[in-house]
């Protein structure tokens, strides 16, 4: 197939698709007064539409149907209707705010039921700590472990304006250049085809005035399915993925270094509020973003800064492995950045914060110089998005 038919067209379709049905979702929301109430725990001022998930994912599905190959595949099929009831059991948690022990249910339901139907799963380390092959005992519940993390951690990171989208945007590029590169048609398009219809949303997100939007558990739900299953999908067997493997890429490190933040910022929040007594699920200001927050970022500029952490992350991985080091060593070079900008800075930050230290202007400094909504450009691309 060309690069045309499982690049460009998908990820044309996907964005003109979420485009176009954006400002028709936006005013059902409003008419139905479906949105999201500011309260003491979240960082918006104004009651903001909150159906955003389903002109990404109507976006990404139209990317998906652009290829006939995909079409005649089942398990693209499987896949969409788990996001469809994702999107679903999402949707009805921002009108109806579910408990979390049914959420956490259906998603272990929802991940066991695509393990048994694709007959897929994390099944081997490819030669981490001299690790190929799993048993099916372990590799069971070991792929229902990370698959309901990632989807839960892509849940938790939805905080400020642009950070879900612009974080699943940059992942869903880094998979689509692996399964591109690796061959996997069917995995590039669905992930070029994330990429593309995600585009739309993050501009009205990020710089929308009247035409804001927040995707909603229903939307990150829906992408945290997809990371997840692209994680299988570079994680199994019979992966195609294979051949970077056999010329020394840690493929468990590169999938880590991917999703760094939202996976070890979430490990924190919640070992932190166990810690402390409390449900991993009790919902609270503790994370990165709030840190960013507190220390006088502003929403994009919270945005940039962690996307740009996510990216060093990957961009030291990527450099650890061109420079030869073995598998086990990308992997805790992965885990030892992963710990310092998530646990180690923040603790750091905070403190800093507590006690009025030195570091503190400094960081606020850093803050002021891309509080970027100061600009004077920034109401004229405003203008532009809100007329989109």
């Amino acid at each position: 197939m060309s690069g045309i038919h499982h690049i460009i067209l998908p990820i044309l379709l996907a964005f003109l698709g979420t485009l176009w049905i954006h400002p028709k979702i936006l005013k059902i929301s409003i008419m139905k007064n479906l949105v999201d109430n500011p309260d003491a725990r979240k960082l918006q001022r104004n009651p903001v539409p909150v159906m955003g998930g389903l002109a990404v994912f109507f976006g990404i599905v139209i990317g998906i149907c652009s290829s006939q190959t995909l079409l005649n595949e089942p398990n693209v099929f499987m896949l969409i209707t788990a996001m469809l009831i994702m999107l679903y059991i999402g949707t009805m948690d921002d009108i109806l705010d579910l408990s979390p022990a049914i959420r956490f249910l259906i998603e272990i339901l929802i991940v066991g039921w695509l393990m048994y139907v694709n007959r897929a799963s994390i099944n081997s380390l490819w030669g981490l700590w001299g690790v190929y092959e799993i048993p099916l005992w372990v590799s069971c519940p070991l792929t229902i472990f990370a698959a309901v993390g990632i989807i839960n951690a892509i849940n938790l990171i939805d905080g400020v304006n642009g950070l879900s989208s612009g974080f699943c945007f940059m992942a869903s590029v880094m998979f689509a250049i692996i399964f591109y590169k690796s061959g996997n048609t069917v995995m590039t398009t669905i992930a070029i085809s994330a990429a593309g219809a995600i585009i739309p949303f993050f501009l009205h997100n990020v710089f929308g005035n009247s035409t804001k939007m927040f995707i909603g558990d229903g939307g990150t739900l829906v992408i945290g399915t997809m990371m997840s299953m692209f994680v299988i999908s570079i994680l199994k067997t019979d992966t195609e993925c294979s051949m970077f493997a056999a010329n020394g890429m840690g493929l468990v490190p590169f999938t880590l270094a991917v999703l760094s933040i939202p996976v070890f910022d979430t490990l924190r929040v919640m070992t932190t509020r166990i810690k402390n007594k409390k449900s991993p699920f009790h919902p609270d200001k503790t994370h990165l973003h709030h840190l960013f927050i507190e220390l006088g970022f502003s929403h994009i500029g919270t945005t940039v800064s962690i996307l740009t952490i996510n990216f060093m992350v990957v961009a030291i991985w990527y450099l650890s492995y061109k420079l030869g080091a073995p598998i086990d060593v990308q992997l805790y070079i992965v885990i030892g950045i992963s710990i310092f900008v998530t646990f180690i800075f923040y603790v750091f930050a905070h403190r800093q914060i507590e006690k009025n230290g030195r570091f503190l202007k400094v960081l606020q400094k850093i803050a002021k110089t891309i509080h970027l909504e100061k600009k004077g450009i920034w109401s004229k691309i405003q203008k532009v998005i809100d007329k989109m």
